[in-house]
């Protein structure tokens, strides 16, 4: 059942324009992702889709009778307003069947007191309430903006399990890759002002915006290798007497005037790295309290000149606190942190709301220099913006005008040109865009000292981190090797320990045999192998061959997910019968 219809909608502030001419349906069962960089709109089209804001052309096509709910980033929360109220007020319930559920999932969700005032939480709890709000709203359609932003691990795990479950439609901008792998099935991408729709999750996304990119450039190739021909044709003195020749030279002003590819807009990030000696931070038997409530208790470490450290735990747990302790903005209420003569920190802070507002982009980039020296020479900052997709006309403008995201870009710049030999993030990745977000993880692998990270994203983090700091209640910080799903994995060792055990002895005790069965797959696997792969390379050349037809794709890319999958299981099984094999020669 179609839900809605947007047909060649457009948004301008002034003389800049966000989008133009969008046309997209949204089905019931949809759950859609909507992405692109910061500043191509991905807000004001919710806000569009909610009824929040108005377009300035287009239309939009709802069912009648359609009931919506619309998350923003920043609930608004009523004066002296409490968890439940707030609850019961946004999804209007009334009855105590609807309270009874209400109160069930502010629990779950974790908020430990309902009947505590909303004003009186962290920015964190205030977005989990207003997510259990959104969970249980009587809604056809449920419009998210950034959920994920300023929540814990555990928090968008639970989330993620409502809303693969729900039968409500799914409208969502988010930057958590994981969550859409695991929860959307339809993909919009914002690029340049135009919309390109992909059925698919995120995994799917880059494999059908890539065909669709190559599909764009050999077009393009043909294009220009056309108009050369074309061109020498004209140069020769062909004259447009005869129908044939006329018709000729129609199509060449007809091609000629095809727009090409719009030109993929990426940050650069660019920057330097200082020195970093011998010494670096030693953390030294720290604690720190707040109100007799203990955050940090008894906690040691020397960071390493590579580290690369992710810490989590719960919202309000202490993190952004031992990030504060290592930078020395806070001290710990007992313990000392040395820092090495040669140690430059770069903090990448939550703090960048407080830019000021009326100061121009330009002016606040030259408060750190006029030009930095990098690995290509000397930039000047008016180079540097222009990596970092600031446009001339955005550089003279205040800073006041740019979106969220676009002003954590800026200041992810201006910590990076302080040339930092330890670099400290906390939350990098709320408000950053997926396309800043990878490549600040690729400039992060090339990164020559070390990186502490505070993070709730669990790609970011398996991506970026090689050992977890975990807050587990009480003060305790426990140390994990690997990223975010080997900590994972850790914190279910003790569970499996004795099946292990147990596994190791029956191992020991019993020394498999190589059945007549298992003998003759084994002389067979080898050539279903290869079989296999020979099927996916098939699917590659048809699918480069229908680059266009999205269904067609669609159909392609899950038969070659299953032949992967497929293709795993014969590889795994082949090992084991090449082990097996081997243990009798």
């Amino acid at each position: 059942m179609n839900l809605m219809t947007v047909e060649q909608i457009s948004k301008f502030y002034g003389e800049k324009r966000i989008f133009e001419n969008l046309s997209f349906g949204i089905e019931t069962g949809d759950k859609i992702g909507v992405i692109g960089i910061n500043g191509t709109g991905k807000s004001t089209l919710l806000k569009a889709i909610a009824g929040i804001e108005e377009v300035d052309r287009g239309k939009i096509s709802r069912m009648r009778g359609l009931k919506t709910a619309y998350l923003p980033q920043t609930p608004v929360f009523e004066r002296d307003e409490c968890a439940i109220d707030y609850v019961l007020r946004t999804c209007a319930i009334t009855d105590v069947t609807g309270e009874s559920e209400a109160k069930t999932i502010l629990t779950k969700i974790g908020i430990d007191d309902i009947y505590a005032r909303c004003s009186e939480l962290s920015g964190g709890q205030r977005k989990k309430i207003a997510i259990a709000a959104a969970l249980i709203a009587p809604v056809d359609l449920l419009i998210l903006d950034e959920p994920t932003n300023h929540i814990d691990t555990e928090t968008i795990a639970f989330m993620e399990g409502m809303l693969k479950k729900t039968a409500k439609a799914l409208l969502l901008v988010t930057h958590d890759r994981y969550f859409l792998d695991r929860v959307v099935n339809k993909t919009l991408e914002l690029d340049g002002g135009r919309l390109y729709v992909y059925h698919g999750n995120y995994s799917q996304f880059l494999e059908l915006k890539a065909q669709r990119e190559d599909l764009e450039a050999a077009n393009e190739r043909k294009r220009q290798s056309f108009l050369r021909r074309e061109l020498e044709w004209v140069k020769r003195g062909a004259k447009a007497r005869t129908t044939k020749q006329k018709a000729r030279l129609d199509r060449f002003e007809k091609v000629s005037m095809q727009q090409s590819p719009l030109k993929k807009q990426e940050v650069q990030l660019t920057g330097l790295s200082s020195r970093l000696g011998r010494k670096t931070i030693e953390l030294r038997n720290i604690s720190k309290d707040y109100d007799g409530k203990i955050v940090i208790k008894d906690f040691g470490y020397t960071v390493l000149k590579g580290d690369r450290i992710g810490i989590i735990g719960p919202n309000g747990s202490g993190k952004t606190t031992l990030l504060n302790i290592i930078s020395g903005k806070t001290a710990p209420s007992s313990g000392s942190v040395e820092v090495g003569e040669t140690v430059k920190i770069g903090f990448f802070s939550q703090e960048s709301n407080d830019l000021d507002r009326e100061q121009r982009v330009i002016d606040y980039i030259k408060e750190t220099g006029s030009y930095i020296d990098t690995s290509e020479g000397k930039l000047s900052a008016t180079k540097l913006l222009e990596r970092f997709l600031f446009t001339d006309d955005m550089q003279y403008s205040p800073i006041g005008k740019l979106s969220g995201g676009e002003k954590r870009r800026l200041f992810l710049m201006k910590v990076l040109m302080s040339a930092p030999n330890i670099l400290l993030l906390d939350e990098p990745t709320n408000d950053l865009d997926i396309e800043t977000l990878r490549i600040l993880e690729e400039y992060l692998e090339g990164f020559d000292g070390a990186v502490i990270t505070v993070s709730h994203d669990r790609y970011f983090l398996d991506r970026t981190a090689q050992r977890i700091f975990s807050f587990e209640g009480e003060g305790k910080i426990k140390q994990y090797e690997g990223g975010y799903y080997a900590f994972e994995e850790a914190r279910q060792e003790p569970v499996k320990e004795k099946s292990i055990k147990e596994t190791v002895k029956r191992e020991n005790t019993h020394k498999p045999r190589m059945s007549y069965k298992d003998k003759k797959e084994y002389e067979s696997i080898e050539s279903e192998i290869t079989a296999i792969e020979e099927k996916i390379a098939a699917i590659d050349d048809e699918m480069r061959t229908c680059a266009t037809n999205y269904s067609a794709l669609t159909e392609l890319t899950n038969e070659k997910e299953q032949l992967e999958k497929e293709l795993e299981q014969k590889t795994e099984r082949w090992l084991y019968l090449e082990e097996l094999a081997q243990s009798f020669l």
